[in-house]
């Protein structure tokens, strides 16, 4: 059983028995399926079955004159806003015919790699040969199995405008830095280490959240998980239709990304408002918008 089901509402462990007899039943009954001829004479098959609002699971496999075999399944939340417009590396995982995908977002810092959930869409384009042609957004979302509720930091109009600016400043730095630019290697520099010496400071009379307003940084061994704390832009409860079982849908500002997240009720911590911030560990799924 997938692990992160839970996030989208199914936290009862099932029996093997049990998932079967769903799996089955999505492959007879869904909502949206995907097929894209292979060169070897098979086809891929992509099959979504929604739970709720815009969130369910996806089982893909691999259709031959024997019928189908299914390869993996996965949960996944199906997010509505452009995160970033940064080009991609896309490549086959090693499992299955899963793929994950990178891109280097100068807003965050480090390499973002997620999993992508709509690989039919992608092999299409390949096989058209309009990859190179088109341009493309990607969409974040997360699931996540733990979470809590932070209160926000106090900020007056004058701070905001001040930080908004430093964020662009810092974005133009690091997209010179990364063509060679050496005076904006030195001025980033020069900018940690003030940061360092402001943290040093402070970190011994306050709360480490109260210095740092958001993060976004790798998690565990699994390259698609982060950890990350943000601010909540917009947020949700809906309802898993098949377990009835409440979740929590937002929308989080995280390093100037925006980025959809879905949690379980059961493991989140503290009530989600508006302006309040989400902190937790995320699996990332991305959709490439071709």
């Amino acid at each position: 059983m997938h692990q992160y089901l839970r996030a989208i509402g199914f936290s009862e462990k099932m029996s093997r028995k049990e998932l079967d007899t769903m799996i089955k039943k999505m492959i007879l009954k869904n909502d949206k399926n995907d097929v894209v001829r292979e060169e070897d004479g098979t086809a891929f098959v992509e099959i979504n079955k929604k739970f709720g609002e815009n969130i369910g699971i996806t089982l893909c496999g691999e259709l031959d004159q024997d019928g189908f075999h299914q390869e993996y399944y996965f949960p996944y939340f199906e997010g509505s806003e452009i995160s970033t417009r940064e080009d991609l590396m896309v490549e086959r995982s090693g499992s299955g015919d899963t793929y994950t995908a990178a891109c280097e977002d100068p807003r965050v810092g480090v390499t973002l790699i997620f999993f992508l959930q709509n690989v039919a869409a992608l092999k299409k384009e390949r096989i058209q040969g309009n990859l190179s042609q088109k341009e493309q957004g990607t969409i974040f979302t997360g699931l996540s199995l733990e979470g809590k509720i932070l209160f926000p930091i106090y900020r007056n109009a004058m701070q905001m405008a001040y930080e908004k600016e430093s964020i662009s400043k810092r974005k133009n730095l690091l997209a010179d830095a990364r063509k060679g630019n050496e005076e904006a290697i030195e001025s980033l520099t020069l900018e940690d280490m003030d940061t360092y010496s402001m943290i040093s400071k402070r970190i011994q009379k306050e709360d480490v959240f109260s210095i740092v307003d958001t993060f976004f940084m790798p998690y565990g061994m699994e390259c698609d998980k982060y950890q990350i704390l943000g601010h909540i832009i917009e947020c949700k409860k809906i309802e898993n239709e098949y377990t009835k079982e409440s979740l929590y849908q937002m929308r989080v500002e995280c390093n100037d990304i925006e980025l959809e997240i879905c949690i379980n009720k059961k493991d989140l911590l503290g009530e989600p408002e508006v302006g309040r911030r989400f902190k937790g560990v995320i699996w990332l799924q991305g959709k490439i918008q071709f």
